[in-house]
């Protein structure tokens, strides 16, 4: 298990497969809140703690299967093209 203290400001949040998703803007309780320019839509995303498989470096790993909200990462940037 990680600690949340260990997630940062400006972390790059990547799927299980390490496809990028997002960037860390804060953590707000038991969610990470990601950043506005990470998005489709422009406005924050929050990600489960709980989807969280891993903290490598400056990376954040997250489960197989984890919920990922749509437009995020590197549809965002497919859908925004």
């Amino acid at each position: 298990m990680f600690e949340k203290l260990r997630i940062k400001e400006h972390m790059e949040v990547a799927n299980s497969e390490g496809l990028h998703v997002g960037t860390v803007d804060e953590v707000d309780g038991d969610a990470i809140k990601l950043t506005k320019s990470d998005s489709a839509d422009d406005i924050h995303h929050f990600l489960k703690l709980d989807d969280v498989e891993k903290i490598d470096d400056n990376r954040i790993y997250l489960k197989e299967g984890a919920r990922i909200p749509a437009g995020l990462g590197n549809k965002a940037v497919m859908e925004s093209a």
